[in-house]
């Protein structure tokens, strides 16, 4: 039934709905049958139909050019408002509860108040003032300062004072026996600033509570100085076992006499204890100190510190007998035999040192302890800066493999190494290294470890001795001999580094790498005829394409053009896909201006190592000189389509295009090298030079986005904060470009620059230094300078100044070719 009428509900319904929408018909219905029509009007009757102007702003306009007229009452208002108030304000008073009601109270003058403020400070004074004896506690001289630190107490603290009175009243009332209720009443006072009060208070809590340290104390505290003494003493006369008061008592004297005296007294009732002891032997001379120290470990023999501290004062056999005891008393504590192990070494015999620390271990293990390595190993490291080496050594050879796993040895004594070596731990770390390298004789990973460590803290001697001592376990390891080798010439001692290097051809008779150490040595030192001749043999013998590299190099040198080409086309029968040999010989035909030849070879390069940047590179650089920048771009392409997403070429197109002054295109290549190469340091830090110096920065931005660890970049970053004079950020941040790539000499360079410009005469020394000892190899400016003929033999340091003067150069053709 309910749904039949549901149905009938709904049909009536949608019938008045829809009789009321014909009766009533929309806006939009009613011109239906005009907007129809809408499809006759021509295109020129539409565009004659003229604009409606927007009527409401010239409204707004009129409405608003009315005048009228500032009322009296608001000037009469900014009027009072700017004068100086001389009365206070009687309702704020009343509303604060304190004063009559608002028609009763008069109208007060401020000049009265700031008389009554005398009145005021002298009141002050007078409650600050002592009413026993009659001296005034003020400080005359830090009153005023502290007037300037007292916070005005307002109406609502005022009322939580007055709360906190009736609440600690009533607790120390009901329980007259809680010490914390006299304090925190005596507190609460000193708080409210009634010193008096609190003093009583706090004396009615010491009558109450004689027994309780902390009511004497703080007794002591609010008393005034010349009656503090006299609180402390009763306090210690009640409780004459309270160490905390007697500490309190020498405290409060003002001579290491007295108090020395006062903590004797103290002992007589506590002999047993330590902070006693401690503080007093703290102000004995060395005589009473070990007398006193004896008299200690009588009465506290458990207590390890008392008795090291009594070793360290007695003579040599005396402080045996002393560790003795100690032993007997102590026999769980390690403490003692690291202190007999450095006793002994103190007085020159290294031979006990280890025996006792191995005796010691044995010891401690019978007596059931846990050998804890960790703790052992850091003993291990306060021994070494107390200066007792043989002692840390001993500890490091008996502790390090307790606990530890068979395989897991190697990894972890060197990581252990590591740690010391960064907490600056050095003898501990070569300690760790020693006592592996009796157990892993033959582990080349841990001798050239140990190596690393003499070389960056031990002596040329000591390393020496290390490498020897290492090629003798392990003669296989080239690695070894040439640290050796090149330990000596860098120590100016070129005939022990070439015995070095016989001695390790000797042991590693095919070696191409000693082979190439020897020739690099002959050849450094301007031995050039021996270099040849170890070349020859190396050739020989059947040496790698880097045997034919250094041969064609050293003859380039010497200008034997001949023999450079022939030592070249036999390489390249050999090995073909060696590239650097087809550069040299593209680099030889350019040098002697035969141009069509170094094509040739370049191209006979390419086709058998097509992977190669630097031959297209120079390819089309040389295409570039001969033909022009079309060729070049042709050459360019190519090499991109054989190497796809490679940031070097693309940077070669942009650069090859600036050049020629064409701008434009340069940027549209450079869009297209970001958007192929998204993460390329080299292509950001060029686009980011490129861009107009406002959008420098912008760009800079979006660099570190995209690779924010790239070396590139941030050197980058680095030249625009030099342009823009910020000294310190410009040297940050080329300090972390050279730390992130330290072989990278364009780099340091830059920094050298920058020093150079704005730094001491120091920091250019340290940037000098560091740049040696990292030996860069690469950069894009560095490379063609070092590898020059004419710098072959050059110093680091030569280099780096040349490399200076081309960025100087670099820069000035730059700026011209912008004006």
């Amino acid at each position: 039934m309910d749904s039949r009428r549901k149905d009938r509900r709904e049909a009536r319904l949608k019938e008045e709905i829809e009789k009321y929408r014909a009766s009533n018909p929309k806006i939009t219905e009613q011109f239906a049958n005009l907007k129809r029509k809408l499809y006759t009007v021509s295109a020129q009757e539409w565009e004659s139909i003229p604009e409606i102007g927007d009527y409401s702003l010239r409204n707004k306009k009129k409405r608003f050019e009315s005048f009228v007229p500032v009322p009296d009452t608001l000037l009469e208002k900014a009027r009072q408002e700017k004068e100086h108030v001389t009365a206070l304000d009687p309702k704020s008073r009343a509303a604060s509860g304190t004063e009559t009601p608002w028609s009763q109270t008069p109208v007060t003058d401020l000049t009265a108040v700031g008389e009554g403020r005398g009145t005021v400070l002298s009141l002050k004074l007078d409650r600050l003032s002592d009413s026993v004896s009659g001296l005034t506690v003020v400080d005359p001289k830090g009153y005023l300062t502290d007037l300037k630190s007292m916070k005005i107490t307002s109406d609502a603290e005022i009322s939580d004072i007055k709360k906190a009175r009736l609440l600690l009243k009533s607790v120390t009332q009901t329980n007259p026996k809680h010490p914390p209720g006299w304090i925190a009443a005596a507190r609460l006072e000193e708080v409210a600033g009634k010193i008096q009060a609190a003093r009583q208070l706090i004396q009615k809590g010491c009558e109450e509570c004689p027994k309780s340290e902390d009511v004497w104390l703080e007794a002591c505290r609010l008393a005034n100085p010349d009656e503090a003494k006299a609180v402390i003493a009763k306090g210690v006369k009640t409780i004459p076992n309270s160490v905390k008061l007697w500490m309190q008592a020498a405290k409060l004297e003002h001579d290491d006499l007295n108090r020395s005296r006062v903590l004797r007294k103290g002992l007589e009732h506590i002999p047993d204890s330590v902070r006693l002891w401690k503080a007093v032997v703290e102000l004995a001379n060395e005589e009473d100190a070990r007398l006193l120290l004896h008299r200690a470990v009588e009465c506290c023999p458990l207590h390890i510190e008392l008795w090291l501290a009594l070793a360290r004062l007695e003579t040599y056999d005396n402080a045996k007998k002393v560790l003795n005891k100690a032993r007997e008393k102590l026999s769980k504590e390690p403490a003692i035999w690291i202190t007999a192990a450095k006793l002994e070494e103190a007085n020159g015999n290294t031979s006990m040192v280890g025996k006792i620390i191995e005796r010691g271990i044995r010891a401690l293990q019978r007596e059931g302890l846990a050998i804890d390595r960790e703790a052992w190993m850091r003993e291990a490291e306060a021994a070494e800066r107390a200066g007792s080496v043989a002692t840390c050594q001993a500890i490091i050879r008996n502790t390090i493999g307790i606990g530890v796993e068979e395989e897991d040895r190697k990894r972890t004594w060197v990581a252990d190494a590591e740690e010391c070596k960064k907490r600056g731990s050095i003898e501990t770390a070569r300690a760790i290294y020693a006592h592996a390298l009796t157990v892993f004789l033959t582990k080349k990973s841990i001798w050239l470890k140990a190596a690393q460590l003499e070389k960056s803290h031990g002596t040329r001697e000591s390393l020496d001795a290390l490498l020897r001592k290492a090629v003798t376990y392990r003669p296989q390891a080239e690695v070894l001999w040439l640290m050796g080798a090149k330990e000596k010439w860098l120590a100016g001692d070129v005939p022990a580094a070439r015995a070095i290097l016989q001695e390790a051809y000797a042991a590693i008779p095919n070696s191409e790498e000693i082979w190439l150490a020897a020739f690099k040595l002959e050849f450094e030192n301007n031995e050039p005829e021996r270099a040849r001749m170890l070349l020859a043999k190396a050739r020989e013998r059947g040496g790698t394409e880097k045997v034919w590299m250094k041969s064609a190099i050293v003859e380039r040198e010497l200008g034997n053009l001949d023999e450079e080409r022939k030592l070249l086309d036999e390489g390249l029968k050999r090995y073909a896909s060696f590239f650097k040999l087809w550069l040299m010989l593209g680099q030889l035909e350019e040098r002697l201006g035969h141009l069509e030849k170094a094509k040739e070879a370049y191209d006979s390069g390419l086709k058998h190592c097509s992977n190669s940047i630097p031959l297209w590179l120079s390819r089309a650089n040389l295409e570039e000189k001969m033909v022009g920048l079309s060729k070049a771009r042709a050459v360019l392409t190519m090499g991109r389509k054989k190497n796809p997403q490679n940031p070097e070429l693309w940077l070669a197109a942009v650069r090859a295009e600036l050049r020629h002054g064409n701008k434009k295109e340069a940027d549209i290549l450079m869009a297209k090298a970001l958007q192929e190469c998204p993460n390329s340091g080299i292509l950001w830090a060029a686009s980011i030079e490129m861009v107009p110096r406002p959008q420098r920065k912008t760009k800079s931005m979006d660099a570190l986005k995209k690779c924010d660890h790239d070396p590139h970049v941030i050197a980058a970053v680095a030249k625009l904060f030099w342009h823009d004079r910020k000294v310190d950020k410009a040297r940050n941040w080329l300090n972390r470009a050279v730390t992130l790539a330290p072989d990278i000499g364009d780099f340091w360079a830059l920094y050298y620059k920058f020093e150079l410009q704005h730094g001491t005469e120091e920091n250019q020394k340290d940037v000098l230094k560091r740049c040696e000892a990292a030996e860069p190899k690469h950069g894009e400016k560095w490379q063609p300078i070092s590898k020059a003929v004419e710098n072959s033999h050059q110093s680091i340091e030569a280099i780096l100044k040349k490399v200076v003067v081309a960025l100087g150069k670099e820069e000035s053709a730059a700026e011209n070719n912008k004006h």
